[in-house]
């Protein structure tokens, strides 16, 4: 089984009905799924940037800045399974009725349009990474962002972000799509591992596969086995 190891550093996670930190960790003993309406204030973001995103880069720029604090220099990995894609099918909507498209919203439904906000916003110079890989785009991200550890990086800001899909896409949902979001600051360490092989194809879940491991981690379980991709991804606790 190939793998990688890592620590996390400082953490912090957002849902329409979950904010605070006691919320989150009452919630991975007796999990729920957290909604789709609302979105954060993102207070620490210039107004005139702020406004520019919608929900789903909303709850990432709050986890980010709140996860990375008044650190900076620090690579990105942002990683979200569907993105923008509510924009997107305005945008397709507008094109299909001949309407004149907004530069801004073609702009910002770009899968990197959000972290490309929060380091403009911060005047960050360090790189970020944008990523989608379907039901397994948590362990993708964590895999870049050890790959960038390995590389040298002292450390890595990971942010996992996604809201529920348009209803035109209702029918291809293999899971209760919700919205949320939560950032890691990962350095080299041993607290946890990801491993993974070929496995099965995945059963439908309820749960979205990033917060499956958010759970994991929140609760101070041992060991999550998750199927996704045909792979089965096992997330260990060491610490």
């Amino acid at each position: 089984m190939s793998g990688v190891s890592f620590s996390i550093v400082r953490q912090a996670a957002w849902a329409p009905s979950l904010a605070a930190p006691e919320a989150w960790l009452e919630w991975s003993r007796a999990p729920f799924l957290p909604g789709t309406e609302g979105e954060p204030g993102v207070k620490a973001m210039p107004p005139m940037l702020r406004r520019r995103a919608g929900q789903l880069g909303k709850m990432a720029l709050e986890v980010a800045y709140e996860c990375l604090g008044g650190e900076s220099g620090i690579p990105i990995v942002y990683c979200s399974r569907h993105g923008e894609v509510g924009r997107s099918v305005e945008l397709l909507d507008a094109m299909a009725r001949g309407e004149a498209l907004s530069p801004t919203a073609f702009g910002m439904s770009v899968h990197n349009a959000n972290p490309g906000l929060f380091t403009i916003a911060r005047k960050e110079q360090a790189n970020h990474i944008a990523l989608a890989a379907g039901p397994s785009s948590l362990e993708h991200a964590v895999i870049e962002a050890c790959g960038l550890l390995a590389d040298g990086a002292p450390q890595v800001l990971l942010v996992m972000a996604d809201t529920a899909l348009p209803e035109l896409y209702s029918h291809f949902e293999d899971c209760d799509e919700q919205a949320f979001a939560f950032a890691w600051l990962l350095q080299p360490g041993a607290e946890l591992s990801l491993g993974w092989q070929a496995g099965a194809e995945a059963p439908q879940e309820s749960m979205p596969g990033a917060l499956q491991v958010l759970r994991f981690f929140l609760s101070g379980e041992r060991q999550l086995v998750r199927l996704a991709d045909q792979r089965q991804w096992q997330w260990q606790r060491h610490v």
